[in-house]
């Protein structure tokens, strides 16, 4: 099986490859009827009505979706499925379906939702996309996916959980990742016109059950309308573009309805950079009035946008959960109760998350001291009057691709002030503060900082002079990683050794030299265990210092020394690869 379940947006807001956008994307407009609860098995579903005045229908009843992505393992739908229902949500959608699917259905038709059930095609056209497929020669690839597909329709189609088939997510624009030129203009050509053989499949195993094919822009419309007549609609995912899609239906002279799949507030791809050169991010509060925004755009598209799964219904905390899910960590945001709000979720006695009026930091964000104290401000308040715990986080996704929030040591020094200790590894970081009120709601606030070595007082002696190591890395990310490169003054530059034990790195300062301090700033790759030794000759060497708890980061340390010659030589590596490093100061 081809990657039924590609991994969700949520775990990491990647941006998209440039895509030829056209009048923005989206501006859908579902009906504004009821939500229908999800019948028994044998369900007919069905997109009913003519040019401009289409609906879906249930058993005959208007159905307006009224959805969200989903994201929780399938063995817990049983857990969040009343929340969903609560918030007056009826539909979720998944990006693949196989022999796992099961309980997610049962339990989205035991509270009344539907699933519009996905399956994935590579190669995708965001996170989660797989290898490159030649869908003008692949036949065997195709096959195989013409045989399982309608494999699982069969399986499911009885089951009263489901509400469409939706083969493939983003691919159109995808395949600009694999080809060029006319090659690629071929591709997209046989990539719909299979997504038509898939769905003439699926029909003939399942007629009660509409299909449609996702992609990531209205640009990948024509294609479907030249190439896929047996979709019963399309389907687009739209974040800040969402409220162009109209004008782009109109544009096209498209004869089916469509659906959003994803949307919500600006995603990374989509915002401008800040001061640190990295995507900025909106606040809580721009995020929940993107949600508004979204959904009064789709059902502003009266009679051919049949509704929308906004994106996310997901749990992890991280960079890409803090982002857009409406659950990170489990706990509420200000989104989560947008959309229970658009899709009229019963909210008398909700008690609501605080609401951070920003994040600011004491000091230079563009020059924030490794290691060092850091104030940051975000002032919140609560509307229920519930007492607030703060805590703060950094993320090094722009430095290593590492998702994680990692909490910082943290002093609360009140009214929304904290005093933080700072990340050690250079480079921009992103910092959030969360804000909690005891309700299981919580506040978010992000911002940017870039961390750079602490200054240091003194002359940095080895700053260009002659450089040797055990050994260099020719080629590579940033290379060739020579030994001069850890003494040339420049943050971007580094020496890098091979991968093995012991390696060294020694600076020739010209004469025998006396020093008090050295900084050494590591790139990923770092020493656990080194020492610090001088020579007078470079034959005979003297340890003036030993560190065998090394965590990468920038090293900082006083240190009484002199020789001509200063080496760190490396016994342990803090990873599998070699050391490197950008800096070797040896100041006087």
């Amino acid at each position: 099986m081809h990657s039924p379940t590609p991994p969700s947006r949520s775990g990491g807001a990647v941006r998209r490859v440039a895509a030829p956008v056209t009048a923005g994307l989206l501006a859908l407009g579902a009906l504004a009827l009821p939500a229908q609860s999800a019948g028994a098995a044998g369900d007919v579903v069905k997109v009913t009505g003519s040019q401009g005045n289409w609906q879906l229908t249930v058993n005959g009843s208007p159905y307006q979706v009224k959805g969200l992505t989903w994201g929780p393992a399938v063995g817990d739908a049983e857990k969040y499925m009343p929340d969903l229902q609560s918030m007056g949500v009826n539909t979720v959608r998944t990006w693949g379906t196989d022999a796992t699917s099961k309980p997610l259905f049962d339990s989205a038709a035991a509270h009344g939702i539907k699933v519009i059930a996905g399956f994935w095609l590579q190669p995708g056209g965001g996170p989660g996309s797989g290898g490159c497929v030649d869908y003008v020669n692949d036949a065997a690839y195709k096959n195989e996916m013409l045989e399982e597909f309608p494999k699982w329709v069969d399986t499911y189609k009885d089951n009263p959980g489901v509400l469409m088939w939706n083969v493939g997510n983003e691919s159109v624009l995808g395949l600009q990742n694999c080809y060029s030129g006319d090659q690629l203009e071929q591709e997209r050509d046989a990539y719909t016109t299979f997504v038509n053989d898939v769905a003439k499949k699926i029909h003939s195993v399942d007629p009660n059950h509409p299909v449609t094919s996702t992609d990531a822009w209205t640009g990948a419309w024509p294609y479907f309308k030249k190439n896929a007549p047996d979709l019963d609609l399309y389907a687009v995912n739209a974040y800040n573009a969402v409220c162009g899609i109209r004008a782009d239906w109109e544009a096209g002279g498209y004869t089916k309805p469509y659906i959003v799949t994803e949307t919500g507030p600006a995603g990374e791809w989509e915002v401008e950079n800040d001061a640190n050169g990295v995507p900025d991010e909106p606040s809580d509060t721009a995020k929940a009035d993107g949600y508004t925004k979204a959904w009064d755009c789709i059902t502003g598209h009266q009679g051919v946008a049949l509704g929308a799964t906004m994106f996310h219904y997901g749990i992890e905390d991280d960079f890409g959960g803090i982002w857009f899910n409406l659950l990170p960590g489990g706990q509420k945001r200000l989104s989560y109760y947008a959309v229970k709000k658009a899709y009229g979720g019963d909210s008398s006695g909700d008690n609501t998350p605080p609401v951070i009026s920003g994040l600011t930091l004491d000091g230079d964000a563009s020059a924030v001291p490794a290691g060092g104290d850091l104030t940051l401000n975000a002032p919140a308040t609560d509307p229920d009057g519930d007492a607030i715990t703060y805590e703060a986080f950094a993320s090094s996704n722009y430095i290593d691709q590492d998702k994680a929030l990692h909490p910082l040591t943290t002093t609360d020094l009140g009214g929304g002030r904290l005093r933080v200790t700072a990340p050690d590894k250079p480079g921009v970081w992103k910092l959030y503060v969360k804000a909690t009120d005891g309700h299981g709601n919580v506040g978010v606030e992000t911002r940017s900082a870039r961390v750079v070595p602490p200054p240091v007082d003194g002359t940095n002696v080895a700053l260009g002079r002659a450089a040797t190591a055990s050994s260099e890395q020719p080629t590579g990310q940033e290379c060739p990683c020579t030994a001069g490169n850890a003494v040339d003054g420049k943050a971007d530059t580094r020496w890098a050794s091979d991968w093995s034990d012991p390696q060294w790195l020694q600076v020739d300062l010209g004469s025998s030299t006396s020093f008090r301090h050295v900084q050494l700033v590591w790139e990923t790759s770092y020493a656990k265990a080194y020492t610090i030794q001088t020579s007078e000759d470079g034959q005979s060497w003297t340890t003036v210092k030993e560190v065998t708890d090394g965590n990468g980061g920038v090293d900082d340390f006083d240190v009484s020394g002199k020789g001509r010659y200063v080496r760190m030589n490396g016994t342990g590596r803090g990873t599998a690869w070699g050391y490197s490093l950008f800096e070797f100061g040896i100041y006087s």
